[in-house]
């Protein structure tokens, strides 16, 4: 397996769940990334411990506060970052942040799923938007013609919930707000590839698969498969192979083409 190589990545939603696991197996490479911003909304707050404890242990990750459901604060941490940064560019922009209203249909409201698309597809828009030019600047760093998240990458965190050929466990969770919120950002993910690929960035929507979380174990009285550990693993190996060729694709952890 061709190991994963960046000089930089951000990883939202990182003190807690898939992105925390980011965080880890990042540290745990043979050549762990330079640097490592670990994007949260509250980092000195209690759920922000073991990211913080990471922190205080390896001088490459920096905690940078984010909320991706605020314009105010991407811009911010943008700058953070390309300051911090210099003169070289974001490698890899992993959008992780994410959430789940555990509710039917009928009981859905305006407001959930106002706040869950926010979140779960204007976050990633915007982050995008903000990241862009120093992902750009990675690229026209980057040696090679080709495309690879070695050298430019927006990673959005999707799921198989947002499949509308699917439905997957709909019996068991009906969570339209976030079937709806994922979908849409299977189609941004889709726009993305379509707009930044001249910029020589790579753009690909991942499912991580059903994962031992807590927003994975909404579905009260199920317990998810698979592990964090073992989803992200099987991420960073797909995220090893990506090319120009799966440019826009929707690929589950396992490197499996997920069905629109």
């Amino acid at each position: 397996m061709e190991e994963l190589c960046v000089c930089s990545v951000l990883v939202t939603g990182a003190n807690r769940g898939l992105g925390l696991g980011f965080v880890q197996h990042f540290l745990r490479m043979p050549k762990p990334p330079q640097w490592i911003f670990a994007g949260c909304r509250d980092p000195t707050g209690p759920r922000a411990q073991e990211l913080q404890k990471l922190a205080s242990k390896h001088p490459n990750v920096i905690i940078t506060a984010l909320e991706v459901a605020n314009p105010t604060s991407i811009k911010a941490a943008a700058a953070k970052v390309g300051k911090h940064l210099g003169d070289f560019g974001l490698n890899l922009l992993i959008n992780n942040a994410g959430m789940v209203k555990s509710k039917t249909l009928d009981d859905e409201t305006l407001e959930d799923m106002t706040e869950t698309y926010t979140t779960n597809t204007a976050g990633p828009l915007l982050m995008g938007q903000a990241f862009l030019p120093l992902l750009k600047k990675a690229a026209q760093g980057s040696p090679g013609s080709g495309l690879s998240c070695s050298k430019a990458a927006i990673i959005n965190i999707s799921s198989i919930g947002g499949s509308i050929a699917s439905v997957f466990g709909w019996d068991m969770m009906q969570v339209t707000s976030y079937r709806c919120s994922k979908a849409a950002l299977n189609m941004l993910s889709k726009c993305q590839s379509l707009a930044y690929k001249e910029h020589g960035i790579l753009c690909v929507a991942l499912h991580p698969g059903w994962v031992q979380t807590d927003m994975g174990s909404a579905a009260a009285g199920y317990t998810p498969p698979v592990t964090v550990d073992d989803s992200v693993q099987g991420m960073l190996k797909v995220l090893s192979s990506l090319s120009e060729k799966e440019i826009g694709t929707f690929l589950d952890w396992e490197g499996k083409v997920m069905p629109w």
